[in-house]
């Protein structure tokens, strides 16, 4: 199976996308990644604050989910991440999107 990206868009509150930014860079991609997460990029809109979208790729969906298992299982997500993500996102507009390279896609 080729590997697999997941497009993650989130409607971020409004003033809330600089802290949130800073959280995503500061804490929770290094956080991802120390558990074994491949973080392709993370992007905010450049006209629009409440606009932030992330990629994250796997080898496997067996990958996938020991990885979801290892964040978001974990203690530090359960008691220190997961308490504090409602002050910055609209969590019911988020829109997780699995996607697959094209034959002549760059990133295969």
């Amino acid at each position: 199976m080729t590997a697999f990206y997941e497009l993650r868009q989130y409607k971020v509150l409004p003033g809330k996308i600089d802290e949130w930014v800073k959280i995503m860079e500061d804490e929770i991609i290094p956080f991802q990644v120390s558990k074994g997460m491949v973080i392709c990029g993370s992007f905010q809109g450049e006209d629009d604050d409440s606009v932030y979208v992330w990629l994250r790729r796997f080898e496997s969906e067996a990958q996938r989910e020991a990885l979801y298992k290892a964040v978001y299982e974990s203690d530090y997500w359960k008691n220190e991440m997961a308490p504090r993500v409602p002050d910055y996102l609209d969590r019911p507009n988020n829109v997780v999107t699995r996607i697959i390279p094209t034959g002549k896609s760059t990133v295969r």
